[in-house]
């Protein structure tokens, strides 16, 4: 694990560009994999990313377009969405060496199969080391190198541990955990509560009950949490409350600014308006576990409701405040 000294993200869009560039600061060997040799060799000519703009890439960093160069890293950031992550990792999985770290850094749970996507890297490469990485965390900051802090889980603390060594710096830091299904559960569904938040801030509610949608819709994620086993200060950290807070009060956050669309009366593809918003896809297979499990997610439920034209946001709105006078919790 003192050997972490090359890093390979697959995925050069913006969060790939962020990352590669935190690495190369941290002072790792880094190779960004753009999905074809094309978009490769445009990367490397302007030296920053086609996805945000203006965010120099540092200029340590090489360019690729081949998946297999994957496999000559200690450790690999697969930094594309969470449905796009099997794919993004099948050409190569079986070719990374044994105890090769495999770091997840989509925020979601695949629909179809509901697995997390630790659980693909295990499935999918077996010989290697899931971990996953989360947290408030916007790629435009963390390419410019602004102050952020993140969380990394392993299984092993110790490998955890190391990751953290590995990719950290003065203005990246990482803190780490063994709780992977905490980390996993709190990216998965900040995003599908920014929606609510997204919406409720298009529709002119209030910050009154933008903050009261917050509020309840961490006591919804701990609620999922606690379920599957999370631990309680994972939900409170980093991955769980910091990037709900981060994500329900941003326009940059595209979730929360997609629900924002939603709440200005745009249809879910005119909402999209082509970028993704991960909780999209998450909402619906978010409900399917917490209804086999037994969990109440209302807001959750809500946001499902109106993506898959079950509900209109009006109905869903006053489905949410006319729910029985209850105890806090």
């Amino acid at each position: 694990m003192s050997s972490f000294s090359t890093v390979a993200v697959v995925g050069a869009g913006a969060w790939g560009t962020a990352l590669a560039n935190a690495a190369a600061r941290a002072g790792r060997a880094v190779t960004l994999i753009a999905r074809d040799a094309a978009t490769a060799d445009a990367i490397a000519r302007a030296r920053e990313s086609l996805r945000l703009p203006g965010a120099r890439l540092d200029p340590a960093i090489a360019v690729s377009g081949n998946a297999s160069d994957a496999t000559k890293s200690h450790i690999v950031l697969l930094a594309v969405p969470a449905q796009a992550l099997r794919a993004a990792l099948a050409p190569f999985a079986q070719d990374l060496a044994r105890g090769t770290v495999v770091v997840a850094c989509a925020k979601g749970i695949e629909r179809g199969t509901r697995r997390f996507m630790t659980e693909i890297i295990a499935e999918l490469a077996p010989q290697a080391v899931p971990a996953i990485l989360s947290g408030p965390s916007f790629a435009d900051d963390v390419a410019r190198g602004l102050p952020t802090a993140v969380t990394l889980a392993a299984h092993d603390e110790a490998t955890a541990a190391a990751l953290c060594q590995a990719l950290g710096s003065p203005t990246f830091r990482p803190y780490h955990t063994t709780d992977v299904r905490g980390v996993e559960i709190g990216g998965a569904a900040k995003n599908v509560l920014a929606i609510a938040a997204g919406i409720v801030a298009g529709r002119k509610l209030g910050a009154s009950a933008l903050a009261a949608l917050t509020t309840r819709g961490f006591a919804e994620l701990a609620r999922f949490g606690r379920a599957c086993g999370a631990q309680a200060e994972t939900l409170a950290g980093l991955s769980g409350l910091g990037d709900l807070v981060l994500s329900c009060a941003s326009a940059q956050s595209r979730n929360f600014s997609f629900g924002i669309a939603l709440g200005e009366g745009a249809s879910p593809a005119q909402a999209a308006g082509g970028k993704l918003a991960e909780g999209a896809f998450t909402a619906a297979v978010l409900l399917d576990i917490a209804r086999a499990r037994g969990i109440d997610m209302p807001i959750t439920d809500a946001v499902a409701s109106i993506l898959d034209g079950r509900i209109d946001i009006d109905a869903a709105i006053n489905g949410l405040l006319t729910r029985p006078f209850k105890a806090e919790g």
